[in-house]
């Protein structure tokens, strides 16, 4: 069914600030949002139909955010692609189930809330001490495939910010002795589900300021959050003194990922030092 993303939009900022600062603000992160869209390559060029997005609702500043900016810029004529907001729900203990529908319903954004027990089963599983957090993930991203499968949706659409991006890489730098972050496109294992984060490259903070002036019903996470000594938790603390002390840090930190040196690294499946021998009588060093 065709849906009127001009009045979905006018519904949503109905009860937004009028105030330059908010105005400025919607306008940064659609930009933001636009040019990472567009630097990825998140939209299949061509013709057909436009294909259709799973937007993935959590009921966190996050997720809110992310389909608010979809949908405006839908609603402008510069997101050619079907938007249906999706929650699932897992069964956390005083989850308030209402209050998705209720918001989504009365903006009038196409949705579906899918309901599994995935807590039973992390809560099981999970030793004593340990966090939810891994187990949690998978199980979730499994079911929001097969939900992208059943409504004909070509890419799961995440919430991730640039704090996000930067607390993986350091967890994965100090922890896991590798360099990784979360890629703004990745294709899952079966190849036939895209995973986007349109808002990759977006600071968490303006994320905050944008939906708390949207006047979004913010549901907490009481499964992982709520657990001491959560080490993306640790991380992003380190992450703010950083910034603190050097103003700038998250931003140059966050540019280092998009402007790797392979010659520069120690990875020789990813460049050929064995190859790198002297031409001529040039004896500069690199």
């Amino acid at each position: 069914m065709s849906q009127d993303y001009s009045q979905i939009a006018r519904a949503l900022f109905s009860r937004a600030p009028s105030t330059a600062n908010f105005n400025h603000l919607r306008k940064r992160l659609k930009r933001q949002a636009a040019d990472t869209i567009d630097r990825f390559g998140m939209i299949k060029a061509g013709g057909g139909a436009p294909a259709r997005w799973l937007i993935c609702l959590s009921g966190g500043k996050d997720s809110y955010a992310l389909l608010a900016i979809l949908l405006d810029l839908k609603a402008q004529g510069d997101l050619p692609v079907d938007l249906l907001a999706c929650n699932l729900d897992q069964k956390q203990p005083d989850f308030p189930e209402h209050i998705l529908p209720e918001w989504l319903g009365a903006i009038g954004v196409p949705y579906r809330i899918e309901t599994k027990d995935t807590y039973s089963i992390v809560s099981d599983k999970t030793p004593e001490g340990k966090t939810f957090c891994a187990l949690c993930s998978r199980l979730r991203r499994g079911h929001l495939y097969r939900v992208a499968r059943e409504e004909g949706c070509s890419a799961v659409v995440l919430g991730h910010h640039r704090e996000d991006a930067l607390a993986t890489f350091m967890m994965n730098m100090i922890h896991g002795g590798r360099l990784a972050a979360m890629p703004a496109k990745l294709l899952n294992d079966d190849g036939d589900v895209t995973v986007l984060r349109p808002l990759i490259e977006t600071a968490e903070a303006d994320l905050a300021k944008y939906t708390a002036a949207l006047g979004c019903p913010i549901i907490p996470c009481n499964l992982c959050g709520s657990q001491d000594g959560l080490q993306r938790q640790a991380m992003a603390r380190k992450l703010q003194d950083w910034e603190k002390t050097a103003p700038g840090t998250k931003a140059n930190m966050l540019r280092a990922l998009g402007h790797i040196r392979p010659s520069h690294m120690l990875d020789d499946a990813l460049f050929d030092f064995k190859s790198l021998t002297p031409q001529g009588d040039d004896k500069d060093v690199p």
